[in-house]
């Protein structure tokens, strides 16, 4: 048995733990510890069941099931926090969650990866397509940040109308993205859905693994709900902005499943899939998730707009330019790792201490 594996079962033991701490008000900081440790093992189900769903359906199913599902954690902790008014909060989570998918994730690959072999390649053209779709999304956050910024006199329903405006656009990019990926250009991706049958060595149980599926996402929620419940209140305690909790925190909780599996191919030596993961992840997020966001805060009362802090936006661009370079050349070793991990820590810091 594998130590994803392990660690996901071994780790369910916090959802029913975090449920007594809820009901029985064990105190703040330990509801909102176990909630997060809850919500880590249940985000591995999550995209262990969406990948062996993917393989049962086939590869232009499967493949959408991962472009949806993909940071499907992630989402339902948005949501979840959009309806709470948590608006900074979900904000931040944004940028995080593409920073530490472009840093973390892809750092953490091609060092492991580079300490098992001496330098690894993966196909460029898949980095430089996603590469581009990534500048285009920091392009629509930092234009309605830079309106807001530079303008004195706007008002907020234009900073709104522009997001949604906006938030259309990024959404029919994504889709056109998917028809790229899934139709016209599909044999540029088939190494991840090849990578999980090779894995997988058996004919998963559809209906078994689809009951996986929906039970982990309920489940998620439900943790999510008891999470954000007490999150603004646990990271006072501990001396945290809404800023630092968003951008490195949520992140980190949400992201672990996305994390692991990129980590553990690229110790196989498959960086093609390694890569897709971390960038098409981010991918995700900027391209579908915070435009979702947007449309529904709108929906629930909750307005969203996509005018960030200034200094997200400068860590995005960052983060995106950094993860550009060091994948142009479809090549990874262990020292590029360390530089997008350094890249990570500074700007975590720099987060901190703001």
């Amino acid at each position: 048995m594998s130590i994803k594996k392990i660690v996901s079962i071994g780790m369910l033991i916090f959802v029913p733990i975090s449920i007594a701490a809820e009901l029985l008000h064990w105190g703040t900081m330990t509801v909102f510890i176990t909630s997060a440790c809850a919500i880590v093992p249940l985000a591995i189900w999550l995209s262990t069941a969406t990948e062996e769903v993917a393989i049962v359906t086939g590869p232009s199913i499967g493949g959408l099931l991962n472009a949806i599902f993909g940071n499907a954690t992630e989402l339902i902790i948005g949501l979840v926090a959009l309806r709470a008014g948590l608006i900074d909060i979900v904000k931040a989570s944004i940028t995080g969650t593409i920073i530490s998918n472009l840093l973390l994730a892809m750092g953490l690959s091609m060092f492991f990866g580079g300490l098992r072999y001496k330098e690894q390649e993966f196909k460029p053209i898949v980095a430089r397509v996603n590469g581009s779709s990534m500048t285009l999304a920091v392009i629509a956050i930092l234009l309605p940040t830079l309106a807001f910024y530079t303008s004195g006199k706007i008002e907020t329903p234009a900073i709104e109308k522009l997001s949604i405006t906006v938030a259309i656009v990024l959404i029919a990019v994504y889709i056109m993205t998917l028809i790229f990926s899934l139709k016209t250009h599909n044999y540029l991706y088939e190494v991840s859905l090849a990578e999980l049958e090779e894995e997988s060595n058996h004919q998963p149980n559809l209906w078994l693994w689809l009951g996986v599926l929906v039970a982990s996402t309920l489940a998620v929620a439900y943790e999510s709900e008891i999470f954000v419940g007490v999150v603004e209140e646990a990271t006072k305690g501990l001396g945290l902005t809404p800023l630092f909790t968003g951008v490195i925190l949520l992140p980190l909780v949400g992201g672990v499943a996305e994390y692991v599996t990129a980590v553990g191919v690229a110790v196989k030596n498959n960086m093609d899939l390694s890569v897709s993961v971390a960038m098409g992840s981010s991918l995700l997020v900027a391209l579908l998730m915070a435009p979702l966001l947007v449309i529904v805060g709108q929906a629930i009362g909750q307005p969203m707009d996509l005018s960030f802090n200034l200094f997200e936006v400068v860590a995005v661009t960052v983060a995106v330019v950094v993860a550009n370079l060091i994948s142009l050349d479809g090549r990874s070793n262990w020292l590029e790792g360390v530089l997008l991990l350094a890249t990570y820590i500074i700007l975590g810091a720099a987060f901190y201490f703001q």
